[in-house]
C-alpha cells in the first residue's frame, strides 16, 4: 500500500560516511564525535556532538543527515549552551526531600497499585510528551494499556498534532504522512497554512527558499497574522481566524468547476459528491478575503500541478481542526496531487518525537503501531504480542479531560513525564490547581525548576538529551538515533528504565524485564510487522532482527522498512488503508471558533512561538543568545487598537479572558489585524509569572480530535499603569517580588524587567534585598521627586548588580547594560556606552550574535542593499536564515529614509 519507493534512501545498514562515531587524530580533539538528533522541533535534524571532557559539548549539523544536510536553526546551533548541571535534579525527591530510588519507585508502584485495587484502572493516568524517545513512549503505552488495562495515557502531542491524526485516519484509514521533505524542493507551489515555517521550522523553510531561488517555486502563506514566513511569499492571505475550511471548500468547488478533478484518481476514493456538495454550500465570505484574492489563490493552485500544502498549529489548534485538515486533504485527493514528487499535503510537527508517540499509541484513542483501539482483532493482536493480562477496550481520557478528572477526584494517581502542563495546557490555572489537588502526582523530569514539578509528590530524575539513547521519528517518517555523548549525572536514569522498574514492581517482572532500549525497539519493530499483516501502514519489521551492534550503528531510515520496501511516498496509485482500500472524502463546513467576541472581551487572542525559544524554555532559556532576541513576553496590538486603548510602545498591558489574566509588554505592529492580538506561549512561573498565556486560553476542544483551540480565545486589553518600572542586571540569579517581572539569561548573568504597584521607601535597600547583596558597596543616584533611582552594587571593584527605576518604562540601552556585570562598569549609571564604544543594539541574529545597530551601521557605511550583502559583511542571516525577514525590514526602512532625504 505504498508507492514511490526510493530504494536509494539511507537505510538501516551503516555506510562508511555516516558512522555514529567519527574519530579524529587531533590531540586537541581526542573525544569522538557522536551522531545524534536535535531535540527541538519535528524536522529531526542530525547533529554531531563532541564532549569536551568537562561536562560541556560542541554541536554542529550533520551534513549526511537527510533531514537537514548539515543545517541547524538558531536553537540547534545553541544546544551546547543548554547542557550543564545548574538546575539539574540528580536524585529522587519524595515530598520535597531527597530519597533513594528504591523508596521512590516502590512508593510509585504501591500508590498506583492501591488506586487500581480500590478505584479501578481508570483511576490512574500517564501524561507523556513528544520529548520522550520512542522506546520510552512504547513502554509507557504498554504499561497503561496492556497491563494496567486503561487507555488513560495521553500526551502533549494532543495539543500539537491530534487534529492531523484524526484527519489522516478519516481520509486515509490510518495516520499516514504521504510525502517527504524532498517534496519541498521539487514543488512549484508551496502553500503554508497556519504555519510560520520561517521561525518554527527554519531548516525546512530554507529548503523552500532554495527552491524559490533555483526553480522559481511560488510561496503562499495563509495566516491571520503577518509572520516572518510572509517575507518571501508571493501571496499572503490574511483570512479570519478559524476560516480555513471555507477557503479550501471554495478551492474544491473551483477544482470541480474548472474540470481539474482527476477522474481516474477518484476511482480510488469514496464520498466526493457529498464533499463537493458541502463545499459548494459553504460561504467563503467568512474568510474576510476579497473575491479577487480568493480567485488568485484558486487559479494559482489549480494551474500548478506540483503543489505541497504545509500545515501546522494554525490548522490543528482549533475546535474545527480535524475538518480543516480534511478540507486540505479533499483538495489533494480530488486533484490526484498526492504521493508523487513535489506534491501532497505535509503536516509538520512541533516536537522532536511527536511522530514516534503517534507510532507507539501514545494518544488515548490509539494502540501501538497505528492499530485501532476500537478494533477487537487489533486489541487481540497487541495483547498476544505483549502477553498482557488485559488490554484497554475503550479510549481513555484525552489531555483536557484528563486534568479535569484529576481536579474532580476521578484520577487518584497521575504520572507526568517530561512536560509542563501547569503552564502549557489551556486554562493553565485550573490545570495547576488540578495537579495540586490530585492525591498522588509523580513527575519525571530533569529539573525541579518547573511549575509542574513543584506540585509533585514524587519527582524522578531522568537523563536529559545528550545523555539518552533511543530513536525519534520526524515529520516525514524518518527514524533517527539519538545517542548519548555525556554520562548520566548523579543518580539520573533513562525513562525506559524507570518505567520498566515500576512495571516490575507493580507485579509484571517478566513483561518489563528490559536491559537496553535496543530490546524495546526490536519488540516494537516486531509488533509493527503484525500490524502490517492487519493492513496498517506503519511497518518497520525489517529492523526487528537488528542486534545491539546493528541498533547502535543504525543510520536514519524512513519507514516503512520491511523485506521489500524502504521509505518512499504513499498513495500515488491509490491503495489506502480503509478496509476497501479507498480513501474517504469528508464533507466539511465552516464552523466559527468556540469563543465569541463580545463587549467584555472584544479581542481575538492568537498564541504561538517566537523564533529562538522552545516550549516553556526549560532548555532554550538556559542560552543567553537565544534569550537576547526577545527577552520579554509581549502582546502584539494593531496600531488602530493601540490608539483606541491609548497605548504607547513599551507600555504594559493587562490582558483578561474568562479563564485567566496576564500582564505583557505591548508591541504595536500591523502584523496583526485590528481586533486581533498575539502572544507567545513560552513564559512560565519561573521566568515571568504574570505572562503564563495559556491561563487565558479556554479549554474548548475539537469534537473529533480532542485538540484544544489555542488560536482563537477572546480577551479584553487595557493599559497597566504601574507605580514604578524597573530594569535590573546581575551576575547571579535574582528573584523579584512585584506585580510584573520577566527574567532572562545573559552572557554576564541575568536581566529582568519589572513593574510594581507600590513604591518602596528606599530603593537602595530594595536593591540589596532583590540581589541578595546586603554588604556590597553602593553607587547610587535617586531623585524622589522625579521617581528616578539608579543603584549599582559593587563587589571587589566589579559590578555585581544594577537597578534602574523610573515612573515610566526605563530608558537605558538594555543590551549594552546587560554586558556590564562582572566588569568595572564605570559608566553603568548612565545606562549607555561611552562615545567611543558603539552599542550593538538588540540582538537580531542569534546564531552569530549580531545586533540591530551593528547591521544599521553597516548598511549605512558600506551601502548594503540586499540581505545577502549584509550576510557577506556580518554573517547575519547566513546560518539558519530565520532572521533574514528582519534584516530585510531594516534594509527597507533604510531605503525609505534615504529616499525621504
Amino acid at each position: 500500500m505504498m508507492d514511490g519507493t526510493d530504494r536509494s534512501e539511507i537505510g538501516p545498514e551503516i555506510r562508511p560516511e555516516i558512522r555514529p562515531e567519527i574519530r579524529t587524530e587531533s590531540k586537541l580533539e581526542s573525544q569522538p564525535e557522536i551522531r545524534s538528533t536535535c531535540p527541538y522541533c519535528g524536522v529531526g535534524c542530525g547533529v554531531f556532538l563532541r564532549a569536551d571532557g568537562q561536562g560541556g559539548i560542541s554541536v554542529r549539523g550533520d551534513p549526511a543527515h537527510p533531514a537537514n544536510s548539515g543545517r541547524l536553526c538558531s536553537k540547534g546551533s545553541a544546544l551546547a549552551e543548554t547542557v550543564g548541571l545548574g538546575d539539574r535534579l540528580l536524585a529522587p525527591r519524595v515530598n520535597g526531600r531527597e530519597a533513594s530510588w528504591d523508596d521512590a519507585l516502590q512508593l510509585v508502584a504501591d500508590r498506583f497499585r492501591t488506586s487500581i485495587a480500590e478505584h479501578g484502572p481508570d483511576s490512574v493516568a500517564i501524561y507523556a510528551s513528544g520529548q520522550m524517545l520512542t522506546e520510552d513512549y512504547y513502554l509507557a503505552n504498554k504499561l497503561m494499556k496492556g497491563f494496567i488495562g486503561s487507555a488513560n495515557i495521553d500526551t502533549n502531542s494532543r495539543l500539537c498534532m491530534a487534529s492531523t491524526v484524526a484527519g489522516h485516519r478519516r481520509a486515509f484509514g490510518t495516520d499516514t504522512v504521504p510525502g517527504t521533505y524532498e517534496d519541498l524542493g521539487a514543488a512549484d507551489l508551496v502553500v503554508l497554512v497556519g504555519s510560520n515555517l520561517a521561525w518554527c521550522h527554519p531548516v525546512l523553510y530554507q529548503q523552500v527558499l532554495a527552491a524559490k531561488k533555483a526553480r522559481g517555486t511560488r510561496i503562499v502563506v495563509i495566516d491571520p497574522r503577518r509572520t516572518a514566513s510572509c517575507d518571501a511569499a508571493d501571496m499572503h492571505l490574511a483570512l479570519a481566524p478559524g476560516s480555513d475550511v471555507a477557503l479550501f471548500n471554495r478551492l474544491l468547488a473551483e477544482l470541480s468547476a474548472g474540470k481539474m478533478v482527476d477522474q481516474t484518481y477518484l476511482a480510488h476514493t469514496k464520498g466526493f459528491t457529498d464533499a463537493l456538495d458541502a463545499a459548494r454550500a459553504d460561504d467563503v465570505s467568512v474568510t474576510g478575503l476579497s473575491e479577487a484574492e480568493i480567485a488568485q489563490f484558486c487559479d494559482l493552485w489549480m494551474q500548478t500541478e506540483k503543489v505541497v500544502t504545509v500545515f501546522s498549529q494554525g490548522v490543528n489548534q482549533s475546535t474545527s481542526g480535524s475538518d480543516k485538515v480534511n478540507a486540505i486533504l479533499n483538495c489533494h485527493l480530488a486533484s490526484g496531487r498526492i504521493g508523487r514528487p513535489g506534491m501532497g499535503p505535509l503536516s509538520v510537527t512541533g516536537q522532536p518525537n511527536a511522530m514516534g508517540g503517534r507510532e507507539v499509541g501514545g494518544l488515548a484513542n490509539m494502540l501501538a503501531c497505528h492499530l485501532d483501539l476500537e478494533n477487537p482483532d487489533h486489541r487481540a493482536a497487541v495483547r498476544e504480542c505483549w502477553n498482557a493480562p488485559t488490554i484497554a477496550e475503550a479510549p481513555g481520557l484525552k489531555a483536557v479531560d484528563m486534568f479535569r478528572a484529576a481536579g474532580d477526584g476521578r484520577i487518584k494517581a497521575l504520572w507526568i513525564i517530561h512536560t509542563n502542563p501547569a503552564v502549557s495546557m489551556p486554562e493553565a490555572d485550573a490545570v495547576r490547581d488540578a495537579i495540586a489537588a490530585c492525591p498522588f502526582t509523580v513527575v519525571s523530569d530533569i529539573t525541579m525548576a518547573t511549575d509542574t514539578a513543584r506540585l509533585a509528590d514524587v519527582v524522578l530524575p531522568a537523563t536529559a538529551w545528550g545523555e539518552k539513547n533511543g530513536t525519534v521519528t520526524n515529520s516525514d517518517r524518518t527514524i533517527s538515533r539519538q545517542r548519548a555523548v555525556l554520562p548520566a549525572p548523579g543518580a539520573t536514569r533513562p525513562d525506559w528504565a524507570i518505567l520498566a522498574e515500576v512495571g516490575q514492581r507493580m507485579g509484571w517482572p517478566r513483561a518489563f524485564d528490559y536491559q537496553s532500549p535496543s530490546e524495546i525497539f526490536r519488540e516494537h519493530a516486531a509488533l509493527s510487522g503484525i500490524a502490517a499483516r492487519l493492513g496498517r501502514d506503519f511497518d518497520i519489521s525489517g529492523l526487528a532482527t537488528l542486534d545491539d551492534a546493528g541498533y547502535e550503528q543504525m543510520a536514519p531510515v524512513r519507514w516503512p522498512v520491511n523485506a521489500t520496501r524502504r521509505g518512499g511516498r504513499f498513495f500515488a496509485e491509490g491503495q489506502f488503508f480503509h478496509a476497501d482500500g479507498k480513501a474517504r472524502f469528508v464533507p466539511v463546513r465552516y464552523r466559527s471558533p468556540a469563543a465569541k467576541t463580545e463587549p467584555r472581551y472584544p479581542y481575538r487572542l492568537n498564541t504561538g512561538r517566537v523564533r529562538d525559544q522552545w516550549h516553556t524554555m526549560t532548555r532554550t532559556g538556559l542560552s543567553p543568545r537565544l534569550s537576547a532576541h526577545l527577552a520579554e513576553p509581549f502582546l502584539e496590538v494593531h496600531p488602530e487598537d493601540a490608539r483606541r486603548l491609548t497605548l504607547a510602545p513599551s507600555d504594559l498591558v493587562q490582558v483578561q479572558s474568562p479563564t485567566g489574566q496576564a500582564i505583557l509588554r505591548a508591541r504595536i505592529t500591523d502584523a496583526v489585524q485590528p481586533g486581533q492580538v498575539f502572544a507567545s506561549m513560552h513564559w512560565t512561573g519561573e521566568t515571568a509569572p504574570s505572562a503564563r498565556i495559556d491561563a487565558l486560553v479556554a479549554a474548548a476542544t475539537d469534537p473529533v480530535s480532542g485538540q484544544p483551540e489555542s488560536k482563537a480565545s477572546v480577551v479584553s486589553v487595557r493599559p497597566y499603569r504601574a507605580a514604578w518600572y524597573g530594569f535590573a542586571v546581575s551576575t547571579a540569579r535574582m528573584d523579584p517580588s512585584c506585580s510584573y517581572w520577566a527574567r532572562a539569561r545573559t552572557g554576564a548573568g541575568y536581566r529582568a524587567e519589572m513593574a510594581g504597584d507600590h513604591r518602596p521607601d528606599d530603593w537602595e535597600t530594595e536593591a540589596r534585598r532583590l540581589f541578595g547583596l546586603p554588604e556590597a558597596a553602593a553607587v547610587s543616584f535617586q531623585d524622589a521627586g522625579r521617581g528616578l533611582a539608579r543603584i549599582a552594587l559593587m563587589q571587589d571593584d566589579v559590578l555585581a548588580a544594577a537597578l534602574f527605576v523610573a515612573r515610566e518604562p526605563v530608558a537605558v540601552m538594555r543590551d549594552y547594560v546587560a554586558t556590564l556585570p562582572g566588569t568595572s562598569a564605570p559608566d553603568v549609571l548612565s545606562g549607555r556606552p561611552s562615545a567611543d564604544m558603539p552599542d550593538p543594539g538588540p540582538i537580531l541574529c542569534s546564531c552569530f550574535g549580531v545586533g540591530v545597530n551593528t547591521i544599521l551601521r553597516a548598511i549605512e557605511a558600506q551601502g548594503l542593499v540586499t540581505v545577502d550583502a549584509v550576510g557577506a559583511a556580518l554573517q547575519a542571516g547566513t546560518n539558519c536564515g530565520s532572521c533574514q525577514p528582519e534584516i530585510a525590514a531594516l534594509l527597507s526602512a533604510a531605503q525609505v529614509r534615504e529616499a525621504a532625504e
